[in-house]
């Protein structure tokens, strides 16, 4: 009899667990942001907020308001898209909302690295260091060196004025992860090569290559993170993080010559907490990642947008071409390509809009914190909320404050000087008649900003800046609608298209 009690007890204590972790007991306490679990225990909206993330959410705040709570995978997230709460959400100290949670159990997933305690704080000194003040001129300078080994080497040979016809996002991506990639992990020793221009040369194929198996990845991306792949794709996928894993390797990159100070620093601090090596070559892979993912596609709808309003290109390219004169530096027929410095970059405020209006189109991340306790939030309206421990916390930028008409006018439409005034300061923006302070939020906010990017706006700005100043540009039909995006990739930073388009290019002189 006995026996039965036990079995019965542990059959119904079983039972009610399973039902705990479907999400059947959770209810709304006072105060809390209204609840939405859905229809399908611990799934919730899973597949509907997969399927595409910006309309589920904009059909919750229709339903809810500004701060609701949904289940989404056997997690509750609060999302948050009042944009005056953002302060006090990316202020909040990390004893009570923790962004470190969440992205280790990403990295984990994608890049099968493992953070330490330590991880964080490497990443974030060693990008202090080189990616802003004097290492970012440094850095400048070597992707720079980059871009004339990739971009502009015929150019010095005296190749003539013919139209190239391309595709533009694989143009943009391939060439920008390229650059990138040899500035941040080294290049061929002439030595090995036997000389100068083998070892350039070796550059060239060794990258290319490279990307190909990047992009592979990148298509997977998305649904590896939310494991979802299929059993083909898992495989493939598995593959694809062996060969970056060797590729980037310790043993070989320490071959380079012009390894970044960024790269060596961070690998050198990991060994000294203790990291094996075969965790630092999958560092190693996460931080092409994180360093080059998003650049590549973001200066593909830069140039796009560019080419698809001649006024912008006009006013862009004459702020380039005057920068140039002013460095003492001319294109011309004959003459060696240019040499763009940091400082010179930083003499130019419509290119800074015209990239900073792209992100506010195209760059879609979502700011995750994990609520280590209960944590009160105030609305703009007064309202008061607690956000309840164990759930998570989210805001998603790209509707709450990039496309929100009472922030942006016209959001949908591409404004090359939306955030500068007339006599070349920055604009400011309101809502309701008061200032905000977040009003494009490509790079997140607070603790978890990216740690990169000065090093990424150097690195888009410079291979624009570059196109136009050596290259007339045109799309090969003009009257092609700018594509769309694909929806898969939200939450994952700059968005992609599904489909690519045709443009064509020749020197200007």
């Amino acid at each position: 009899m006995m026996l039965w009690v036990i079995l019965l007890c542990t059959l119904v204590s079983s039972l009610l667990s399973g039902l705990y972790v479907l999400g059947v007991f959770r209810r709304r306490r006072p105060n809390e942001p209204p609840l939405d679990k859905g229809t399908i225990p611990w799934l919730g909206y899973l597949l509907e907020f997969r399927k595409d993330s910006s309309e589920f959410l904009k059909r919750m705040q229709r339903k809810h308001g500004d701060v609701f709570t949904v289940l989404i995978g056997g997690y509750y997230f609060t999302f948050v898209m009042d944009p005056f709460c953002f302060g006090s959400i990316v202020k909040e100290s990390r004893s009570k909302l923790d962004f470190t949670t969440n992205a280790a159990q990403l990295v984990v997933r994608v890049f099968g690295y493992k953070p330490t305690e330590a991880t964080s704080s490497i990443v974030h000194a060693s990008s202090i260091k080189h990616l802003m003040g004097d290492g970012l001129s440094v850095l400048t300078g070597a992707t720079m060196e980059s871009f004339q080994k990739l971009l502009l080497f015929k150019l010095s040979s005296g190749e003539k004025r013919v139209w190239q016809e391309e595709n533009l996002f694989h143009y943009c991506y391939n060439i920008v992860f390229r650059a990138g990639y040899l500035a941040l992990y080294g290049t061929e020793s002439p030595r090995g090569a036997g000389n100068k221009e083998k070892a350039e040369e070796q550059d060239r194929l060794h990258s290319n290559q490279l990307f190909q198996e990047f992009r592979k990845y990148d298509c997977l991306f998305p649904q590896l993170a939310f494991a979802l792949l299929a059993p083909k794709d898992k495989r493939e996928a598995e593959r694809l993080k062996r060969h970056f894993w060797d590729m980037l390797s310790m043993k070989k990159v320490c071959q380079k010559d012009n390894i970044s100070g960024w790269l060596s620093d961070q690998v050198q601090l990991l060994a000294e907490n203790g990291v094996p090596e075969y965790m630092q070559d999958r560092f190693m892979f996460m931080l092409l990642w994180a360093s080059q993912g998003n650049t590549g596609p973001t200066a593909f709808w830069l140039l796009l947008y560019l080419l698809k309003h001649p006024e912008a290109l006009k006013a862009v390219r004459d702020e380039v071409d005057k920068v140039l004169r002013e460095s003492g530096q001319e294109v011309k027929a004959g003459s060696p390509p240019v040499t763009v410095t940091r400082d010179m970059l930083n003499q130019t405020p419509l290119l800074d809009s015209a990239l900073e209006e792209t992100l506010r189109l195209v760059a879609a991340p979502m700011l995750v914190r994990a609520v280590l306790e209960d944590t009160s939030l105030r609305t703009s309206s007064g309202t008061e909320f607690t956000l309840r421990r164990g759930d998570r916390v989210a805001l998603f930028p790209h509707i709450s404050v990039q496309m929100n008409p009472e922030i942006h006018e016209e959001p949908h439409k591409f404004k090359y000087d939306r955030f500068i005034n007339p006599d070349g300061t920055r604009k400011d923006f309101y809502r309701n008649g008061k200032k905000l302070k977040f009003v494009n939020m490509p790079w997140g906010a607070g603790v978890s900003t990216c740690p990169g990017r000065f090093f990424a706006t150097a690195e888009m700005k410079l291979f624009v800046f570059l196109m136009l100043s050596h290259f007339e540009l045109e799309l090969v039909n003009e009257e092609e609608e700018i594509p769309a995006i694909d929806i898969s990739r939200w939450g994952f930073g700059t968005m992609q298209p599904v489909h690519d388009v045709r443009f064509r290019y020749r020197p200007r002189f």
